[in-house]
């Protein structure tokens, strides 16, 4: 049973509900990283980005859409130096930048589940549990971090809030960071 398929329910949160969580977490998860992203979208059939953060760089790919519950992902790490050939290399395959992101990340362990608290420029603060697993057991999973965003009083939302919003940052991005 292969573990490849990253489940992960998110949703908007306010400044305020974001300094309560991360009082929350500090209390009761293990803090694992604190970390700045910069990361780039391509314009691909794929979901294609490369990322530069304070451990390194990347490359990956997910597939299915963007606000799947469930998806399988490919990712390839490298050198945080190669961040910008990375960047080269996909401007000269013809991969346009679609959207950059800016983003503030606490991440913790908490039950056996990652979750990371994310201040993105221009987007908002929200709130992301996550936890790898199989295409067999992807539901059992989904229904546990529903009920784990439950316990936190956290309402989940809706993906069409999040396509939205999506939307409009994707639009709009180069004037919002």
């Amino acid at each position: 049973m292969s573990e490849n398929i990253e489940v992960e329910i998110r949703s908007f949160i306010s400044i305020e509900q974001y300094v309560k969580l991360l009082n929350f977490f500090k209390t009761n998860a293990e803090f694992v990283k604190e970390d700045f992203q910069e990361t780039h979208y391509f314009d691909s059939e794929q979901d294609l980005r490369i990322q530069k953060n304070n451990f390194g760089s990347k490359i990956w790919m997910k597939k299915g859409k963007i606000h799947d519950d469930a998806r399988e992902e490919i990712e390839i790490k490298t050198k945080n130096e190669d961040f910008e050939n990375l960047r080269k290399l996909f401007d000269n395959l013809g991969y346009g930048v679609n959207i950059k992101w800016l983003r503030e990340r606490k991440q913790f362990s908490w039950n056996g589940i990652k979750v990371c608290l994310d201040y993105t420029k221009g987007y908002g603060y929200i709130i992301e549990l996550e936890k790898i697993g199989s295409e067999e057991n992807k539901e059992k999973i989904l229904e546990e971090l529903k009920q784990k965003m439950n316990e936190l009083n956290i309402p989940l939302t809706s993906k069409e809030e999040f396509n939205e919003k999506y939307n409009f940052y994707k639009e709009n991005w180069r004037d919002l960071i």
